[in-house]
Order: structure tokens, then sequence, then C-alpha cells
């Protein structure tokens, strides 16, 4: 094995359970949500999450206009397949009568809308009242899916504003990751970035720089002492709409 392969082999693994800490807490979140409820996946893609909707009447929804190319810039999947949608509209303008849904989760979708703020609205129409709503984000992105990239995340506050606007109450949300474990996930992309963007990848003198750095944010994490307040990889959420106040 080379001084390369095997640097590599060692590489200290933070910054690589962004998407597996979400999916968890997804699953552990859908399993919760009583059988049979009617539940809407707004911006559904490639319906990924509807394997953990089993036990629940699956709805899901997408423009389904992207292609895995997109503007051929960025981040881009190369190949998109969507499925057999069951609604494919705006998310804005779901033609589905008020009150249809029990639950509506929209997982990583929000940062490819124009206006995000809107879909809240969108959502607050169609849920039952006490109905659940499940979203995640992320807090920082890198540029994907463009041109459908409009902003690169959402942290407490947006949440905290917009739900409450909406009307929703009960609103809880969790961090995935932290600042170090953030850091690590770019140092991990360096490899791939430079390949693409500078026709170059690092050296073995460099492989090692990002080895002892990576080594440095592990530690740092073991002592972690609240940091995703300055940076995560996204926010988990969860609330509830509220019952319209009665009429006097």
């Amino acid at each position: 094995m080379s001084f390369k392969s095997a640097l590599l082999s060692i590489v200290p693994k933070i910054g690589k359970n962004n998407e597996s800490s979400r999916e968890k807490w997804l699953k552990e979140t859908l399993k919760r949500t009583p059988k049979n409820t009617r539940i809407l996946d707004a911006g559904a893609g490639n319906q990924r999450y509807k394997k953990y909707c089993s036990h629940l009447k699956y709805t899901s929804q997408d423009f389904g206009q992207y292609d895995g190319k997109g503007d051929n810039s960025a981040l881009q999947t190369g190949e998109f397949d969507y499925g057999e949608l069951d609604i494919i509209s705006d998310i804005l303008s779901i033609p589905e009568p008020e009150n249809s849904f029990d639950t509506i989760m929209c997982i990583e979708v929000l940062e490819h809308l124009p206006y995000p703020d809107k879909a809240l609205t969108e959502f607050n129409r169609l849920l039952k009242p006490n109905g659940t709503l499940i979203i995640t984000a992320p807090f920082c992105s890198l540029t994907h899916f463009s041109p459908y990239h409009f902003s690169s995340g959402f942290n407490k506050y947006w949440y905290e504003h917009h739900l409450a606007d909406q009307n929703f109450k009960n609103i809880k949300m969790t961090r995935n990751g932290n600042f170090y474990e953030y850091l690590a996930q770019e140092i991990h992309r360096v490899g791939s970035v430079s390949s693409q963007y500078s026709n170059s990848k690092p050296n073995i003198i460099e492989l090692l720089g990002i080895y002892i750095t990576l080594k440095m944010l592990s530690r740092l994490n073991k002592k972690n002492n609240d940091s995703g307040e300055l940076l995560c990889f996204g926010y988990h959420v969860t609330a509830t709409k509220n019952k319209p106040s009665r009429k006097e």
C-alpha cells in the first residue's frame, strides 16, 4: 500500500454523518406518526423517503422539472428520476383542498424555492388543525441543483419567526452537526472541488495537512460545547398547526 493510500485509509470520519444523521432523525419521526394518517411529501424529488412511510397514506408532490444537469454549473446529480409522482405542481399552489393532510414533510427543499416562507403558507392551508409539519433544510449549503438554488440555508430564527407568523405552535428544533463537523465536511470535499475547479488534486504533503486538520477538528469536537449555534449542517424541525380561533 502506498503512503497516500495508507493516509487516506486512516482519515478521521468526522464530517461524514450529515445525511445519515438526518435520515435517522426522519425515520424515527415518521415511525412515531400514527398509522394510516395521510402524509404529503412536498418537494419529494425521487421519493427517497417513501420507504419510511409504508404505514402511512403517502402522497408525493414535486414540480418535476429538474433533469440532473440543470444549468451545468456547480453540483449536479447527472441524472434524476422522479418516479411516478402523485402531484406535479408548483409547491406554492398544490391542487388539494384545505385541511387535506395530517402530516406534511418537506425535506431539503426550502433552499430550492425562491419564496420559502410562502411555502409555509401553503403547508398551513393544506394541514388539518393540529396537523404536523416536518422540515429539514441546510443551515449552509454549496450551490447545487442550479438554477434551482436560491438560498444557502436557514437558521433557527428563520423557523421561529416564519412558523410563528403562520400560526404554528410546538416548534421543536434539533441541530444536525456543529461547527467542527461542518468544517470537516467541507475539508473532505477539497479533493473533488479542486479536481473540478483547479484541474488538480492535493499532493501527498497537502493530504498530510488535511489529515492533521481533520485530526484537530475531531479532537476539538470531542470537547464541543454548543458550537452548533455558530454553524451546523442544518436543523430538523417539527411544528403543529394551531386550531383556528373561535369567532366571537
